[in-house]
């Protein structure tokens, strides 16, 4: 459901920013001439952000497969001269 408002909100925003230059042509809006034009486009690039967001956040859903235990490295070596040799699975708690 988000991703379909995501890209509601989208279009929307598309269409808001298209219809700005058609301002000029509404009477109510005629008065502030330039200033409604730019804030309308900056909320028509807000609503497409807004849009963006929603797809972006549910665009990448997680994985239901979860890993068994979890794995710690096993190193070699002292100090700065440790290195990682390999994994094992940490013991239960």
């Amino acid at each position: 459901m988000p991703k379909i408002l995501g890209y509601i909100l989208a279009l929307i925003g598309i269409a808001v920013i298209v219809l700005s230059n058609k301002i000029k042509d509404l009477s109510f809006l005629a008065g502030l001439g330039t200033k409604a034009i730019a804030y309308t486009v900056i909320a028509g690039i807000v609503i497409v952000a807004l849009g963006v967001v929603f797809l972006v956040s549910t665009g990448s859903k997680k994985s239901k497969v979860e890993q068994a235990s979890e794995e710690v490295p096993i190193y070699e070596g002292e100090g700065k001269n440790r290195k990682i040799v390999g994994y094992q699975k940490a013991g239960k708690k």
